[in-house]
């Protein structure tokens, strides 16, 4: 059997007193989509953290496409990598925020070109043709000129996507993408993150939005209190919940 493109081993994140995971374990084969469920504060969007490094995780390890992430190993001991090895690493993984982060001083394009200019040392018409390819693919070549305020919040969304996709990523992280935006942006969003799926891009998506989980996902996980409750096919995990708990959030949350 292939090994997975992303594997996290028993990964617990703690701030001060305060356990946020409690030895988090999975694996992402590559070309999947899986997402992330579960009520607000229950450890998802550190889980996404601790995958980027951009949280250090108190205990566990990441690897990536076969490699340890973050850290490296010497005999038993793990140490973690500097911050010019970690950027190495980081630029194989995409991460989309909930909110934009985009450089207001910046149009859409140079958003988008910054990174493999500054990371990667291309030059400016180089990355400026991948940013435009970038801006095409999910749909926000027209606005290429504008800059951040005069495009609406998915719009801004979109582009916050192809920054992170012109770094040729591995696996693209997206943390509740949706969740900032007014309900007639959240479908061109999703549009765009469906589109990638059907690319074949390694998605693990934290995700409020059910019905992309049901159709998009290969597998969905249900996460409560730093923990995996229960993870299983959507067509399992929605029809066939296991766990009570479970079960108590999908009423909840499908009851309409």
């Amino acid at each position: 059997m292939a090994e997975a493109l992303l594997r996290v081993e028993d990964l617990y994140k703690d701030f001060a007193s305060l356990q946020v995971l409690k030895g988090v374990s999975m694996t992402l084969e590559r070309g999947h989509k899986t997402a992330i469920i579960g009520p607000s504060g229950c450890g998802k969007s550190t889980l996404l953290r601790c995958i980027n490094y951009m949280e250090t995780p108190t205990a566990g390890h990441i690897h990536l496409d076969g490699e340890l992430f973050g850290e490296t190993k010497n005999g038993l001991s793990y140490h973690r990598m500097s911050e010019r090895e970690l950027a190495r690493q980081r630029s194989q993984v995409g991460m989309v925020f909930q909110g934009f982060y985009l450089w207001p001083h910046l149009n859409a394009r140079n958003n988008v070109a910054i990174a493999p200019m500054k990371v990667r040392g291309m030059s400016k018409a180089e990355a400026y043709e991948l940013a435009d390819a970038m801006l095409e693919k999910v749909h926000m070549s027209h606005k290429a000129a504008e800059f951040p305020e005069r495009l609406s919040g998915g719009q801004q969304q979109r582009v916050a996507i192809a920054r992170a996709l012109c770094m040729n990523p591995k696996v693209m992280l997206f943390d509740e993408p949706t969740s900032a935006l007014d309900p007639e942006m959240i479908k061109e969003v999703l549009d765009v993150m469906i589109e990638l799926a059907k690319d074949g891009m390694t998605m693990l998506c934290v995700t409020h939005e059910m019905g992309f989980a049901r159709t998009v996902a290969n597998r969905v996980i249900f996460m409560d209190k730093g923990e995996i409750v229960e993870q299983n096919v959507p067509e399992e995990f929605f029809n066939h919940p296991k766990s009570e708990r479970t079960k108590l959030f999908l009423s909840q949350i499908l009851h309409n």
